[in-house]
């Protein structure tokens, strides 16, 4: 098989959830559509190509499909009080809340070209932040049991400052990552992240007492992510 570990990065900016969950099924159908083609026409093989999006949104809850609607604790009077919008979504994993202030990642990749392992490919995503955050002094790694980077993780004072919900068919990913850079901490009090009631949420503001460079974290997370899977953008 051809493998191809080049990656187009794209930062879609500040873009409303519906609209980037749009252009990631447009990307992730078009690199399914490559892999059926090459099933079907192996004497035609021609390369998948694979994306990475780093974006922000505006206050947005999302559920996963194995998730408890119970789990947001506003109706639609208060969501709109908020300035925030709901949508159930085919990734895995419960509720979540997306802002300004966020990095959203989200990796369309062939995982035919890196490694067909989704537990892998989880912790790897993982690892990145966990190194970005160390680079800033912070100490984070995960929680046995659940998915996500953790500070604390390994004691009562556990909190989350990236949450992870992922979607793969055919070995291609869509959805992804949610790490707190300067987040608003408050959006997160009116759902029960990850359907998870008795831990906290934290944000690399919080945890530093300072605002950060959401850029410089986007360059540092980027070289994480590059090396760890071993890939090149383009």
């Amino acid at each position: 098989m051809m493998k191809n570990k080049e990656v187009r990065f794209e930062d879609w900016g500040l873009l409303d959830y519906q609209q980037a969950w749009d252009k990631q099924e447009q990307l992730f159908s078009e690199t399914v559509a490559v892999k059926i083609f090459n099933r079907n026409h192996p004497e035609e093989e021609k390369a998948t190509t694979n994306y990475l999006a780093f974006v922000e949104h505006p206050h947005v809850y999302t559920l996963g499909k194995s998730g408890k609607p119970e789990n947001l604790l506003l109706n639609e009077k208060e969501l709109k009080e908020k300035e925030a919008v709901y949508y159930k979504i085919n990734r895995g994993g419960d509720i979540t809340y997306h802002g300004p202030g966020q990095i959203v990642g989200y990796p369309i990749l062939d995982l035919d070209n890196f490694f067909t392992d989704i537990h892998l490919y989880l912790r790897t995503l993982e690892e990145a932040v966990i190194l970005t955050l160390k680079d800033y002094g912070i100490t984070a790694g995960r929680y046995e049991g659940f998915t996500g980077v953790w500070i604390d993780g390994d004691n009562h004072k556990a909190r989350k400052i990236c949450a992870m919900g992922v979607r793969c068919s055919r070995w291609v990913t869509m959805h992804g990552f949610a790490f707190n850079v300067n987040a608003n901490l408050d959006y997160f009090k009116n759902i029960v992240p990850c359907g998870i009631d008795d831990k906290d949420v934290t944000s690399m503001e919080r945890e530093l007492g300072h605002k950060v460079d959401i850029k410089e974290v986007k360059e540092n997370l980027k070289r994480h992510i590059a090396a760890l899977f071993d890939m090149q953008y383009v």
